[in-house]
């Protein structure tokens, strides 16, 4: 098996990963215990040979891998990256470049949302992969040939997988398509963890400013315990648990344990008084300086735009073959259903050509939808038939 386990020759096998015009990668970790996720394993592939990377060998220095995954000459092809580059950017303070995301590709390329890699090994290369290996502890040493061979499956199928998906990302002329998408995958943004915007997951949760200031403040000091105890947010206090506290706000100790899902007892450790600071930061703060609250105020005649919106978005995605999610979001569709101006991805670019300009036809009547042969297909005003008054 092809397992490297020394920095030697680790530098060695990147080097010669080097030459190729693309490599194939994936990671093995586990996070379920930690706040970043922990690397364990990192295949790489290029047409001459493909190799497991023990992240956890004693001693081993993965600068040489870095240094692959920032070479500009060389295209770094993962399939669903996102976790796979948060890790690197948590390790290294980069993001692998270029880039190809083999999912995203697929979504463009009629697969599906989110296709899984195992179906497009099916689809593509006709084999099946085996997952028994799937759920096993990636982090206990020595590893096993069959978990080494599991990995190893996740990079050789998706050399030819990157292939044919370029392959018809070309002929259709849609490889400028999968910029936003990819836009998003390469920005730090996107992975680094700030604890002061903990509370943007919560943001609808908050029913007045005095809720939404406390909540800030009570995310920020969660994020920053997660972080530097590196175990996940819900060992130091569940999302609900959270929300409560933010809209009870109390602000004594016997308040804050009379709570009915506050831990028992809690209210009189370090992190009950830590709380409390937190509570009473969030009432300080000048309500002029928070975010808006943003309230939905869709009317009936809204939400029936919004439900007509959606059945036009799959119509259109099974027509071109894109998918849906590629197109538009629900949200993207309650903006445009409440303005035809709305700064929506949807409206511009090649999804304003499939969609967005119809969806606005839509909106104001002048496109139909009807069903023909079983399929829902559109017509525009004129051809629409003319019913007696």
């Amino acid at each position: 098996m092809s397992l490297i386990t020394s920095t030697e020759s680790l530098a060695e096998t990147c080097q010669r990963l080097a030459q190729h015009p693309f490599v194939t990668v994936d990671t093995e970790f586990l996070r379920e215990t930690t706040f970043w996720p922990r690397l364990c394993v990192v295949q790489l592939a290029s047409d001459d040979e493909a190799v497991a990377v023990d992240a956890m060998a004693e001693g081993i220095d993965l600068t040489p891998l870095f240094e692959l995954m920032a070479n500009p000459n060389v295209v770094k092809v993962f399939h669903a990256a996102r976790q796979d580059l948060e890790i690197v950017w948590h390790l290294a303070k980069m993001i692998p470049a270029p880039l190809f995301d083999t999912q995203v590709a697929a979504m463009v390329c009629g697969y599906g949302d989110q296709v899984a890699y195992g179906e497009l090994a099916q689809s593509i290369c006709k084999v099946t992969l085996d997952k028994s290996s799937r759920f096993t502890d990636w982090s206990r040493r020595p590893l096993s040939d069959a978990q080494i061979t599991y990995a190893l499956a996740d990079v050789t199928y998706l050399r030819d997988i990157y292939r044919a998906l370029v392959a018809k990302l070309e002929n259709s002329g849609r490889i400028a398509w999968l910029g936003d998408e990819m836009k998003t995958l390469c920005s730090p943004g996107t992975y680094e963890q700030h604890p002061e915007n903990a509370w943007e997951r919560f943001r609808h949760r908050a029913r007045k400013p005095r809720d939404l200031a406390v909540l800030m403040d009570l995310c920020a000091w969660r994020e920053r315990e997660a972080q530097s105890k590196d175990v996940p947010r819900s060992r130091i206090l569940k999302d609900d648990i959270l929300i409560e506290i933010a809209l009870a706000a109390p602000r004594t100790a016997e308040a804050l344990g009379n709570l009915r899902a506050f831990p028992r007892g809690m209210e009189r450790s370090r992190s009950g008084a830590d709380i409390l600071v937190a509570i009473e930061r969030g009432l300080e703060r000048d309500p002029k300086g928070l975010p808006r609250i943003e309230r939905e105020r869709r009317s009936n005649g809204g939400g029936a735009t919004v439900e007509l919106l959606k059945v036009l978005l799959r119509q259109v995605s099974e027509r071109h073959g894109v998918a849906a999610k590629m197109i538009a979001t629900v949200e993207d569709l309650e903006a445009i259903a409440s303005d035809d101006r709305a700064k929506v991805a949807a409206l511009s670019g090649w999804r304003g050509e499939l969609f967005g300009a119809k969806a606005l036809e839509l909106k104001h009547g002048r496109l139909a939808l009807t069903v023909e042969n079983n399929k829902v297909v559109t017509l525009e005003w004129q051809d629409a038939p003319q019913v007696a008054e």
